[in-house]
């Protein structure tokens, strides 16, 4: 399985980039499946807010049979296409997005319904399938196409094909997270601290991340609000609380970049210090004659230079 999705490496490279200039215009990322692959896509979306700190709207699944599928198998729900076009719309997807379509079979009329839709109103779509050549690969923008063989159990997608699917899934959302910057390093950055458990974590990742005591790691995290990013900033450029969030924020969360400009606007400061404010040099201007020299000159007026 792993050998499998090696290969299609370059295909996913290509989705990847799609997504995140999907991400940096403001865009969506939708995953549409049925069954098994539903469920996936599920997962996949429910772990990115917590994971990076990303809206909820901002990674997005759509589920055959809807919310009652994820727990009670709904198997005439993935028949429609009809459906699929429909529940993608209501969604509220639109052409600034990127839709995902999952289907081991590559026949999922479901899936393929969503994926027609969503080129019809100009989105990027993706599929990912098991079985090259179907028509999930042949309609979508990017085809990603693990070749898993037959299953131990002869249909059961949710074995070699489910793994595959998974794998896939973790390589697009934290590949797009990453080149976004929503991980720092190999830090989590942006995981919310909603529990005792994750808020010592935030704390050791700042500890590692800034080389800090526990103690200084907690302190900044006070000072940020519990905002874990603008700790980080305010611990590797000495920023304020104020200023890393407007950086952060600036930089649609990007810490790389938010650290970047907090660099660049202390090494101005420092340069200020040290050579004083420029100020503008005062033209010189002539001096004009004075009532005397009119006395003096009399009618004959001011006398040429000679």
């Amino acid at each position: 399985m792993a050998l499998a999705v090696r290969r299609e490496l370059p295909q996913i490279a290509r989705a990847v980039h799609a997504i995140v200039k999907t991400f940096q215009r403001g865009g969506n990322l939708y995953y549409v499946g049925a069954g098994t692959s539903g469920r996936l896509a599920v997962l996949d979306a429910a772990e990115c807010p917590p994971t990076f700190g990303t809206p909820p709207r901002m990674v997005r699944a759509v589920i055959a049979g809807g919310s009652k599928a994820l727990q009670h198998a709904v198997e005439g729900a993935e028949d429609s296409a009809r459906d699929g076009a429909r529940d993608l719309r209501r969604a509220g997807v639109s052409k600034r997005d990127v839709v995902v379509g999952l289907s081991a079979s590559g026949t999922t009329p479901y899936v393929l319904g969503a994926i027609e839709f969503a080129k019809r109103i100009g989105a990027v779509t993706v599929g990912v399938t098991s079985n090259p050549g179907t028509p999930v690969a042949k309609r979508a923008h990017f085809a990603i196409a693990p070749d898993t063989g037959p299953e131990v159990i002869a249909g059961s997608t949710r074995l070699k094909a489910g793994t595959a699917q998974k794998l896939v899934l973790n390589l697009l959302s934290t590949a797009s997270m990453v080149r976004i910057g929503r991980v720092y390093e190999n830090w989590m950055v942006h995981v919310a601290l909603t529990n005792q458990k994750l808020h010592r974590r935030g704390a050791r990742i700042l500890e590692e991340a800034a080389r800090i005591t526990p103690r200084a790691a907690e302190h900044a995290l006070r000072q940020a609000g519990h905002n874990l990013p603008a700790a980080l900033v305010m611990l590797k450029t000495g920023a304020s609380a104020r200023d890393a969030r407007r950086w952060l924020a600036a930089t649609r969360g990007n810490v790389r970049q938010a650290l970047e400009i907090a660099r660049n606007a202390a090494t101005h400061r420092r340069e200020t210090v040290r050579t004083g404010p420029i100020l503008p040099v005062p033209r010189r201007t002539r001096p004009g004659p004075r009532r005397a020299d009119f006395a003096r000159w009399g009618a004959r007026g001011r006398p040429r230079p000679r």
